[in-house]
């Protein structure tokens, strides 16, 4: 007994023996009973041998894996010798519960005693063999990790020395910053958050760690809050475009227009301006202006030759080298959500086996799918709503109806020539000027210099290939200047055969028409409108129709049809039956590597027969369109504007078209209607009228 405190003792009993009780004294002032001692047995046999070799060997190697207990502890074991003492020592020193216990105390039989014993002490060596396992594989992963550690800080120090540290490669903590920071939804900020985790437990040198990385830093870096503030004011998009491009006023209309419902509604969801024409007419730069005149980013994305679904909605990041599809490429290089966005070129796009991306561009420009676009590389939905979609196109037949449906289209015609010479003089000398080094007062082209590059060294409807063209006269200044064989350069139209070369293009039009049986028509291509000489000859022969010119179906159509109506008017055009009889009719259009299709030719083909036959040549200055029935009805054709603008700069003062296509004379620029007088056909009838001169008398045909 030891005194602790005042009224506190410890108290240390050792186990006699085992006892039963046979009776209570009484529970005051202690307990008090009549008990009778149970002793184990002496004897022993072979069994309980065994259950004490199998004690002592199991009990030994507990010893071992318990290194707090002292290491007399085995020599303890092997020196008791008696079963009952040795049960009860080993379970005295067990962790067991206290009702365990208590069945080994109750427990007089001596080999029941030892079995249960056995098994609370295989139980404890099971548990030890666990947790020395996981503690070696802990220790393991430890040192492994402090090994690395330990490299890396080497490497770090190395690459410090070396000066190559990748400061953007250091702790992916700042992951957890960037995800917090972008402002991101819920849904994406979850799917940054896992890869960030998984991201933390991959070994760097993993092919699988360079993707997870990439993929993380494509998600930190779009701009999922980031915004520009529109600033539409009128008056600034009115100076914007007009400091921009020339004419165009129908055009700049219709985005003044789109700009006041941008300003006056609050619902952002406004149409996708579609802007179509010919090339190096304006198209792109108008997108560019409306961005700048909104005050917002502008991204150009290229379409052309696009014919994979995965180029706009991105690759699944399962591939080797996935990246996310060309519009949200837009969106990070564009760096706000709100940007303004060209699609050029939406009319090439291509379909292949890899699917086909019209379809894809139709959730991209629909306003009520786009809010939530998925991109399959990002798998979460990113928020397109918010940006100004602009598509051009060459061509509006090879766009897909449901795509064009979702468009407004806004059609730009080529230019005359007096609108490319003003487009010169306010935008492209000054630009080239600026490309090559040059001030204003070293380098000078003349107006006349301008014209004659406009009319025999470029023909187009754009002005790609004259500022082209400027820009080769202006570096033939700068070589004289760089040179010091002048301070200033004037170019006059007489210096354009040695600055530029020998003329490209002659008006050849008086010249191919100056005979009987040569017309001049008007064609549309993607590139904008062009003339089209037809000519017609006859020779001796049983009245075949030779057609030449690499002409499609429609085309070949419409100079039968051309035939059958002039042999049908013989009378009224006073041509002789047997001519007609007795002749084979060679009907060709030159540029015969070009293919050519269409009804619009049927006026051209017929006037050209008309005269071959009457032997009167057609008007030098008169274009002809318009397709024809056999009643010699004039019918309405498609491309007035494109077609008026090729006839004013081939230098035409007029045209002939269907008399139900004269309201489209409204879409032809005013500088093409200040210079062509437009003549209404409604039969053919009014063509002969219009465009035949007066017969020659003593003049045999020149075409026979």
């Amino acid at each position: 007994v030891i005194k602790l405190a005042k009224d506190n003792f410890s108290v240390i009993l050792q186990g006699v023996t085992r006892f039963e009780v046979s009776g209570f004294e009484g529970a005051e002032p202690f307990l008090a009973a009549h008990v009778r001692a149970v002793p184990d047995p002496t004897s022993s046999d072979v069994e309980l041998d065994a259950l004490v070799m199998n004690l002592k060997d199991i009990a030994k190697r507990v010893v071992k894996l318990m290194p707090e207990l002292p290491k007399e502890a085995g020599a303890l074991v092997d020196s008791v010798t008696e079963a009952g003492h040795l049960a009860d020592l080993i379970t005295s020193n067990l962790e067991l519960e206290v009702s365990e216990k208590q069945d080994v105390l109750e427990t007089f039989d001596l080999k029941g005693r030892t079995r249960k014993v056995l098994q609370f002490l295989s139980r404890q060596l099971e548990v030890l063999k666990v947790r020395e396992r996981i503690n070696t594989q802990v220790q393991e992963e430890m040192g492994r990790n402090q090994r690395e550690y330990v490299l890396r800080q080497q490497l770090k120090a190395i690459k410090e020395e070396l000066g190559e540290l990748d400061d953007g490669g250091g702790d992916l903590d700042e992951f957890g910053e960037k995800i917090t920071k972008s402002k991101m939804p819920e849904e994406a900020e979850k799917a940054a958050r896992k890869q960030l985790e998984r991201l933390k437990g991959m070994q760097p040198s993993s092919a699988e760690y360079t993707v997870t990385r990439t993929y993380l830093e494509w998600l930190v870096e779009l701009p999922w809050a980031i915004s520009t503030e529109d600033h539409i004011e009128l008056k600034e998009v009115r100076r914007c475009l007009d400091e921009d491009h020339y004419d165009l006023d129908k055009v700049k209309k219709r985005i003044v227009e789109y700009m006041a419902v941008r300003k006056l509604k609050d619902d952002k969801k406004g149409p996708i301006l579609c802007l179509a024409g010919p090339p190096g007419v304006g198209k792109t730069s108008l997108g560019q202006s409306i961005a700048r005149a909104m005050g917002r980013k502008f991204v150009r994305v290229s379409l052309g030759g696009v014919h994979d679904e995965a180029e706009i909605r991105g690759h699944r990041r399962t591939y080797v080298g996935a990246l996310p599809g060309n519009i949200i490429q837009g969106i990070r290089r564009a760096g706000a959500r709100n940007a303004v966005m060209m699609l050029d070129e939406i009319d090439k796009l291509g379909r292949g086996i890899q699917g086909d991306p019209s379809a894809a561009m139709l959730e991209v420009l629909d306003p009520e799918q786009n809010a939530t676009f998925r991109d399959n590389y990002l798998a979460v939905p990113f928020d397109l709503s918010r940006v100004v979609f602009i598509t051009t196109a060459n061509v509006l037949d090879t766009i897909p109806g449901p795509l064009r449906d979702r468009m407004e289209i806004i059609q730009l015609s080529g230019y005359t020539d007096g609108e490319k010479l003003e487009i010169a003089k306010r935008y492209l000398i000054r630009r080239q000027l600026e490309a090559n080094g040059l001030r204003p007062e070293q380098a000078e082209i003349s107006d006349a210099a301008l014209r004659d590059i406009i009319d025999h060294y470029t023909r187009e409807s754009g002005v790609r290939n004259l500022e082209r063209e400027v820009g080769r006269a202006l570096r033939y200044a700068a070589v004289e200047i760089a040179e010091g064989k002048a301070e200033s350069v004037r170019i006059d139209e007489a210096d354009l055969p040695k600055v530029l070369g020998p003329l490209r293009f002659e008006n050849e039009v008086a010249m191919r028409t100056s005979v009987p049986g040569v017309a001049t028509g008007l064609a549309w291509t993607p590139v904008g409108g062009d003339i089209l000489f037809i000519e017609a000859t006859r020779t001796p022969g049983g009245g075949r129709l030779i057609l030449t010119g690499q002409l499609g179906e429609v085309m070949k159509e419409s100079a039968q049809a051309a035939l059958s109506l002039v042999k049908s008017r013989y009378e009224s055009l006073g041509i002789d039956p047997a001519m007609l009889e007795k002749s084979d009719i060679h009907i060709h259009v030159p540029a015969g590597a070009i293919p050519k299709d269409g009804p619009s030719a049927g006026v051209a083909m017929t006037m050209a027969l008309v005269s071959l036959f009457t032997n009167r040549t057609i008007r030098s200055d008169t274009a002809m369109t318009g397709e024809i029935s056999l009643r010699g009805l004039v019918l309405p054709i498609g491309g007035v504007r494109e077609k008026s603008a090729a006839a004013a700069r081939a230098g035409l003062t007029r045209v002939m078209l269907p008399a139900r296509n004269m309201k489209d004379v409204e879409e032809v620029s005013e500088d093409a209607r200040r210079r062509l007088e437009f003549i209404p056909l409604e039969t053919i009838d009014d063509a002969i009228a219009a465009a035949l001169e007066p017969a020659k008398v003593a003049a045999a045909s020149a075409a026979a």
